[in-house]
């Protein structure tokens, strides 16, 4: 199963749990991957408070500057390839029952590095 999920700015990080959730096939016991298929987007596991989230924004930001990359030069998106290197393509989700086996305050995020676009995530039962 897959989702498109789109952003409106160039780092933005959108809770995506709902969306993995409704990929789950009821009563299935195992995990979920859920992968994005780019290379300047991420997927993570953390709350989704919206202060955190801006938090995430601004860290990811101050670790990788903008511009000063080598990679620039081709296309001008270092950045936002650095940045997706950090967080990763995937997370493994545990179901039980046909439910996101989440702890308390744990979302799926999905991470834009390279917006505003429109992407797609899938959604594998294993």
């Amino acid at each position: 199963m897959e989702f498109t999920v789109s952003t409106d700015t160039r780092l933005d990080v959108v809770d995506v749990t709902d969306r993995v959730a409704a990929a789950v096939p009821a009563g299935t016991d195992g995990t979920v991957t859920v992968f994005v298929e780019h290379t300047t987007a991420g997927v993570t596991i953390n709350e989704a408070e919206p202060r955190l989230l801006s938090d995430v924004r601004t860290v990811l930001a101050d670790l990788v500057p903008d511009d000063g990359w080598a990679h620039d030069e081709l296309d001008g998106n270092a950045d936002s390839h650095l940045r997706a290197l950090l967080l990763g393509p995937s997370e493994t989700v545990p179901v039980a029952g046909g439910d996101l086996a989440l702890g308390r305050w744990q979302s799926v995020l999905f991470v834009e590095c390279d917006g505003p676009r429109e992407r797609t995530v899938r959604v594998l039962d294993e």
